[in-house]
């Protein structure tokens, strides 16, 4: 990571010709720690080449969602560094290496623990269907648990399903961004459940921060009957040449002068 919380970048060619081998016996122990396919598919490959890129994973193991795949590793104990190379064609990509091994937490082997339909039946209902992110209903199938302090920073096996409170569920699309955004906040190496308790992506009701930028977000999304107001307000807004969220904004901005908040 560089000094500033970002993660570093290198040069393609570069990066490979650093790339270490690690002994036969070390990574045997590793993927007997990783439970799930795409997770030991990143170990052994970064095993052979030093490190996998986002590009490798969609491209050469047809993984649309790399973070995921990363986090299969990073939830069986074995830390991982996430950083930028510049690809043959200039681009900038994502990739992940490994990091200090010797902090190894094999207690974690395995990763995470699935949970009981039971579980996931209780979130469903006290949510009302809905996703945490951006209150839009789904099918049970189309929802998925999530622990609000992310399991890699917070993770602790000795009250697995106990609080509920601990836990939400999210459509895939919400936690697709959630996993994008921690990975690349600054906190992902401090490892403060503090600071993630406070984030957006794990409170969303009660926030101070999103990846420790001090701003704030609400997620509204327009459903049925409420697409025909969605399309009405996307039009005036185009006439005062505003995009939508700014002109929503200007909207709540004007509705609370015109009627101060009760106290």
């Amino acid at each position: 990571m560089g000094s500033n919380g970002a993660p570093n970048e290198t040069r393609l060619p570069e990066c490979r010709k650093v790339s270490e081998r690690i002994p036969s016996h070390a990574l045997q122990e590793l993927l007997q720690l990783v439970r799930s396919k795409r997770g030991r598919i990143v170990v052994q490959h970064i095993a052979d080449h030093g490190f996998i890129t986002t590009d490798e994973l969609e491209r050469d193991y047809g993984y649309n969602h790399p973070p995921r795949a990363a986090r299969d590793v990073r939830e069986a104990g074995i830390p991982l560094e996430t950083f930028w190379v510049i690809s043959s064609d200039g681009r900038r990509i994502g990739a992940y290496r490994f990091g200090d091994l010797s902090t190894v937490r094999k207690a974690r082997a395995g990763g995470r623990k699935s949970f009981s339909k039971p579980f996931k039946r209780q979130l469903y209902d006290a949510s009302g269907g809905t996703c945490t992110i951006c209150c839009g209903r789904f099918e049970d199938r189309y929802l998925q648990i999530d622990h609000r302090v992310p399991y890699e920073i917070a993770g602790n096996e000795e009250d697995f399903q106990q609080n509920r409170g601990d836990y939400m569920l999210l459509c895939r699309s919400c936690n697709r961004a959630k996993s994008w955004s921690c990975e690349n906040c600054p906190n992902w190496m401090r490892r403060s459940a503090a600071i993630c308790s406070k984030c957006y992506w794990a409170y969303p009701e009660e926030h101070t921060h999103i990846a420790l930028r001090e701003v704030r977000r609400t997620d509204i999304l327009w459903d049925a009957d409420e697409v025909r107001i969605y399309e009405e307000l996307k039009r005036v807004a185009a006439r005062a040449d505003r995009a939508v969220p700014d002109y929503v904004k200007k909207l709540v901005a004007m509705g609370l002068k015109r009627t101060p908040p009760r106290m």
